[in-house]
């Protein structure tokens, strides 16, 4: 194995792929030089949500730096890094492993999801087809996306790595009710009407304790998923509200140091609270389901509902669940002897750059991709062909297949089955 420093480039834009990039390269920040580049794309962290994201990751904010596209692809010809960290959605992934093949040969492509990934989904593994490892949070996860991969026949390499952002210390313990809140779960207006209901009758509870809603960003900034019905404004149907009912914009391990527990759906910060010793109700009166993200706390006894989160009864979880769930011991972490070792391979010529899956377009259909992950941000005359010609094609192909669909029920089950959750969206 190579004895130098590993140089290690992570790229993002997202508010939770910035957050998760940043703290997973602030792991290893003291054995490779690391740096974070955070690519301009319609969905862009504002500088807020970016200094939000490295407070506490470990990573210095000297080493992060905003870049077009064509400035990564250029920085890629230039001065090639050992790997890169690809943090992004699915559909810009794809795009940006494949650029990376392409400029920066003898890079090993790095990928993974920024929390909760169960259930494993057939998109986040075909997004990522090209990238060399795939870094998931738990044991339970490495075995559930290896197994996907092999039902798929898509050869892929999965590390382990402990959430980045979930650090094993007591918070110092306040009384403040935490929601965590999330864009796409639950997705029914009326759910989200139940909750912030919920939230309302908290407060009034305890007007001594706070109830603060942590929110991912201010009104009008990006964020990973676009927010039909956020909290702030179904709250404000409740006017005036208590003093004791604050919204903030805080980073979560902040909210976290005043926290008695915390109140979420599925959001990866009951994984954070768990490892601080905060306790915590996962809510289930919508279900559990695939669709709610929330399957992987069955077992966990965090699950409650709207009273109990209301009643501030709050519980910890089930030893037995522990371990398999994204709290394992962190010597079990493998993810980065695994990058070295690929970068190693890589060098010697014995690990070639995994070819994008075959698809029908060619060149076309790279050049619509890349158009539709930058949107107006990617200027070229050939993104511009590529939307003409795209649209209509992709229109007309949409339609061909749900009609094939109609006309085949067994054909339109087959599809069901393969559909990836709301809560995947990012993936």
């Amino acid at each position: 194995m190579t004895t130098s420093r590993l140089r290690v480039v992570g790229v993002a834009d997202t508010d939770s792929y910035v957050k998760w990039g940043a703290a997973l390269l602030g792991t290893a920040a003291a054995e490779w030089d690391v740096e974070l580049i955070v690519l301009d794309t319609p969905a862009v962290v504002s500088d807020a949500q970016l200094r939000s994201a490295l407070a506490g990751s470990g990573l210095d904010a000297a080493t992060a730096r905003r870049a077009t596209f064509h400035e990564l692809e250029h920085a890629l010809s230039t001065r090639p890094p050992d790997a890169v960290l690809v943090a992004a959605r699915g559909p810009l992934a794809r795009v940006v492993a494949r650029t990376v093949a392409e400029r920066a040969p003898f890079a090993v492509v790095v990928t993974g999801l920024p929390g909760i990934s169960i259930p494993a989904t057939r998109k986040a593994i075909l997004y990522r087809a090209q990238c060399d490892v795939f870094v998931v949070h738990s044991h339970r996860e490495v075995r559930e996306f290896d197994a996907l991969a092999e039902r798929m026949d898509v050869p892929q390499k999965f590390a382990l790595a402990s959430l980045p952002f979930a650090g094993r210390h007591r918070a110092t313990r306040g009384d403040d009710l935490v929601f965590a809140a999330q864009a796409l779960v639950p997705l029914e207006r009326a759910d989200r009407l139940s909750i912030a209901a919920m939230l309302l009758a908290a407060a009034r509870a305890h007007p001594d304790r706070r109830v603060v809603v942590k929110v991912r960003g201010e009104s009008g900034e990006h964020q990973t998923h676009a927010e039909s019905d956020p909290y702030p404004e179904l709250l404000e149907r409740f006017a005036p509200l208590p003093p004791n009912l604050v919204i903030s914009t805080a980073p979560m391990r902040t909210a976290l140091d005043t926290a008695g527990g915390l109140v979420t759906v599925s959001s990866t910060a009951a994984i954070e609270a768990v490892a601080r010793g905060v306790p915590v109700v996962a809510i289930d009166s919508f279900g559990v389901s695939p669709e709610l993200i929330n399957v992987v706390f069955e077992g966990s006894g965090l699950l409650g509902d709207l009273v109990d989160a209301a009643a501030r009864r709050f519980r910890h979880p089930d030893p037995s669940w522990i371990h398999e769930n994204y709290l394992h011991d962190p010597a079990d972490d493998d993810w980065t002897a695994v990058v070295a070792e690929h970068v190693e391979r890589r060098r010697e010529g014995l690990l070639p750059h995994r070819a994008p899956l075959a698809r029908r377009g060619g060149r076309l259909r790279d050049t619509w991709e890349r158009k539709r992950a930058l949107g107006p941000l990617d200027r070229t005359a050939a993104g511009r062909v590529a939307l003409v010609v795209g649209l209509p094609l992709r229109a007309a192909l949409v339609a061909a297949h749900r009609a094939r669909s109609f006309a085949s029920p067994a054909r339109a089950e087959r599809v069901s089955d393969r559909t990836t959750p709301l809560g995947a969206a990012r993936r």
